[in-house]
């Protein structure tokens, strides 16, 4: 009778330990607990600053003197046409405009507005509201020359004005949503990015990669790597996106229907898809070199096509269907962070969204295939750096 020995996990059960190796030991890593405290308390400083500048955005009360029923209503109705707030207040002569004014119960006074001499009374220059009683103003003098001529405006047709929908501020949240979603994006990608770097550069000089080979493949250790730290990262934007859209719910900056919830899933599902690529091309540009000092040229290349498709998704959000952002949103490591700009814009097709997806899923399968060749190449060599040549002809020895 026979007795064999204790059986060895399967590839799934390495991936498994490997990937809670990592999630285990970066959660209690300071700078990823510092990074995830200060991108949430960016975003939540973000949020309070726009409540800030939005209440300050108030009603501008404006003191009319012997107003004749028709001074009052121009002034807000062309205030109403610019954006701007106006309430008229009737005050009795200039002197009562003048301390209204003065006293800062107005912020300011019009006096004698539909005379030959009207006059402004401001204690601060507001450009904004110099123009709004200024146009109000001169509509009326006008009015009254045409009149004197014989033109009745009155009995010009008005323009019925009917909007259809609210899809245009709708898209414009969206795309609000999207970019600040995208730099979150950007800076998870770069930082979890780095932490697989960091990581494989770590285990090559302190030789611990040699006793993990000894019980696994290249290819288990870089999976397990990826995973463990891809769920870490998909945990932490999908926690940033909760607390952005209860931010934004909380502080009343936007109305959030569920075409702008579908705009944080759709930029958390480009998490993914661009994490599983950058990954990938970081832990195998890690594993050339054996010094964290010689980490920072073999990650230039990634670092800087995350940089562009950054530079890129911020140009979309003005010009979502130009031909810059089409071409880069099907390009894959750009599309990541150009695509999800198009699509709150309601640019990108379902047939382009579908496109963009596969050509990155074809990028992500070539990465990891040709990668893990070169990482199992470079992986024991710690002398110096290695070449990808090199690497690939040691996977093949």
């Amino acid at each position: 009778m026979t007795s064999s020995g204790p059986r060895s996990p399967g590839s799934a059960a390495l991936v498994r330990l490997v990937a809670a190796r990592e999630v285990s030991s970066r959660i209690r890593d300071k700078n990823f607990v510092i990074s995830s405290v200060v991108i949430l308390l960016l975003l939540l400083g973000t949020m309070a600053f726009q409540v800030v500048v939005s209440s300050g955005e108030g009603t501008s009360r404006v003191a009319v003197v012997a107003d004749d029923g028709r001074i009052g209503p121009a002034v807000e109705a062309q205030g109403e046409a610019v954006g701007v707030d106006v309430e008229v207040v009737d005050v009795p002569d200039a002197a009562a405009a003048r301390d209204a004014v003065e006293a800062e119960e107005v912020d300011a006074a019009l006096v004698d507005g539909t005379g030959p001499a009207p006059e402004l009374l401001l204690l601060d220059r507001d450009p904004a509201l110099e123009a709004v009683v200024g146009g109000a103003v001169s509509g009326l003098a006008v009015a009254d020359r045409l009149l004197e001529a014989g033109v009745d405006l009155q009995s010009l047709p008005d323009v019925a004005v009917t909007p259809v929908g609210d899809e245009g501020e709708d898209d414009g949240q969206r795309v609000v949503v999207a970019i600040m979603g995208v730099v979150v994006l950007y800076g998870l990608l770069i930082l979890f990015g780095q932490f697989v770097a960091q990581g494989v550069v770590e285990e090559k000089a302190s030789r611990v990669v040699e006793l993990l080979l000894a019980t696994m493949r290249p290819w288990q250790l870089l999976a397990g790597k990826i995973l463990g730290l891809g769920l870490l990262g998909l945990g932490q934007i999908v926690v940033i996106g909760a607390v952005g859209v209860t931010g934004a719910l909380v502080f009343d900056l936007v109305d959030v229907p569920g075409e702008l919830i579908g705009t944080v899933a759709t930029v958390v599902a480009w998490f993914v898809l661009g994490y599983a690529f950058y990954a990938c091309v970081f832990a195998v540009a890690a594993s050339l070199v054996s010094r964290q000092e010689d980490l920072g040229s073999v990650l230039v290349p990634a670092s800087m096509l995350l940089v562009v498709g950054f530079l890129v998704a911020v140009q979309a959000a003005g010009d979502p269907g130009g031909t810059l952002a089409t071409v880069t949103s099907f390009v894959p490591g750009l599309s990541p962070l150009v695509m999800p700009v198009r699509q709150a814009a309601g640019e990108a097709a379902g047939w382009e969204v579908a496109l963009a997806v596969v050509l990155m899923l074809g990028a992500v399968g070539l990465a990891v295939r040709l990668g893990g060749r070169v990482y199992a190449g470079a992986l024991v060599r710690t002398s110096g750096r290695t070449k990808v040549r090199e690497a690939l002809r040691a996977e093949r020895a």
